[in-house]
């Protein structure tokens, strides 16, 4: 046994085993090692591939719930609009209708405010024929007194 020290300052103790003195069995332990680590690596190397595949696998389920809610919005957009242009041409219908009653409306309150003023006239003129007939009356009753 001898000491030695480590790169952090403190003293490192080894013991010399059988496989240091003995050269078939340092390369037994060094096979051992060597298998070890080939194990170690080919587990790690198994263990991150299976890693890789999930964290792929999630990655496309992320992507594909994404996508369907954008294109749930965007097909509820879609409807909404498709809904909203249908009104509009049955709104324009409706008001192209309403422009239609209205202008029969006026054109019928037009000939109905004629038909009032040619009434107002003629009892105007009546009034005046009444006015005159009774002037000439009173004319003809002073000639028939004289």
């Amino acid at each position: 046994m001898y000491s030695a020290s480590s790169s952090s300052g403190f003293p490192v103790t080894r013991v010399r085993s059988n496989a240091e003195r003995d050269p078939k069995d340092l390369e037994a332990s060094l096979n051992h090692l060597l298998q070890l680590h080939n194990h170690n690596s080919l587990s790690l190397r198994h263990d991150a591939e299976k890693a890789k595949k999930n964290a792929i696998a999630k990655a496309e389920k992320v992507s594909e719930l994404l996508v369907e809610a954008v294109n749930g919005g965007v097909q509820d957009s879609f409807i909404n609009q498709k809904r909203i242009e249908s009104e509009i041409r049955s709104l324009a219908s409706t008001i192209t209708s309403f422009i239609k009653q209205t202008d029969q409306w006026l054109s019928s309150t037009h000939a109905l405010n004629t038909a009032v003023k040619e009434i107002g006239d003629f009892e105007n003129w009546m009034k005046v024929m009444e006015y005159e007939c009774k002037s000439i009356t009173a004319a003809i009753q002073n000639i028939h007194q004289e």
